[in-house]
């Protein structure tokens, strides 16, 4: 997959455009243009949305089907990253994975705190960012629960010292 060919989100998502036929294509470069353009979350949402559901409506698929295609996942992500970029949002970081993982995998904090060895008392200073978690110990605490850490490079940045 070329760089020409692939969306990459603001989470680090790689979208295949490759599949998108020349009206799809056309539908996200609009959307591109008008998140540039426009620049205003609110403004933006209440284009993108009617956009892309007009779009979809027009060929005959189902909102919940037109909500999976690649061009209203741009529409979410350039959302967000208008949202972002005006303080109204921000980036998921380590936290919420690590809040994902307990609330998915475990019964309680408790549970993970027991199985990992971090203290309940520091999990939860953490989770409400008032303290941070070491890697050692942050790498440490998730091995045992057979999980690491992952380095991903982060969206829309190039990468330093890249040839």
């Amino acid at each position: 997959m070329s760089r020409s060919s692939t969306y990459v989100t603001i989470r680090g998502a790689a979208l295949d455009l490759d599949g998108l036929d020349a009206d799809e294509l056309r539908l996200v470069q609009r959307l591109k243009r008008e998140a540039r353009a426009l620049n205003d979350w609110n403004a933006f949402d209440n284009f993108w949305i009617a956009e892309v559901a007009g779009f979809y409506d027009a060929r005959g698929l189902s909102r919940p089907e037109s909500r999976k295609t690649v061009p209203y996942l741009v529409g979410q992500d350039l959302s967000n990253r208008i949202a972002v970029a005006a303080g109204l949002a921000r980036l998921p970081d380590y936290r919420d994975e690590l809040e994902t993982l307990i609330r998915d995998k475990f019964k309680t904090r408790k549970a993970f705190c027991e199985a990992t060895g971090i203290s309940e008392s520091l999990l939860s200073h953490v989770l409400h960012r008032r303290k941070d978690l070491g890697i050692v110990t942050l790498e440490q605490a998730l091995a045992k629960i057979g999980y690491q850490l992952h380095i991903a490079p982060r969206a829309g940045q190039e990468l330093v010292g890249q040839p």
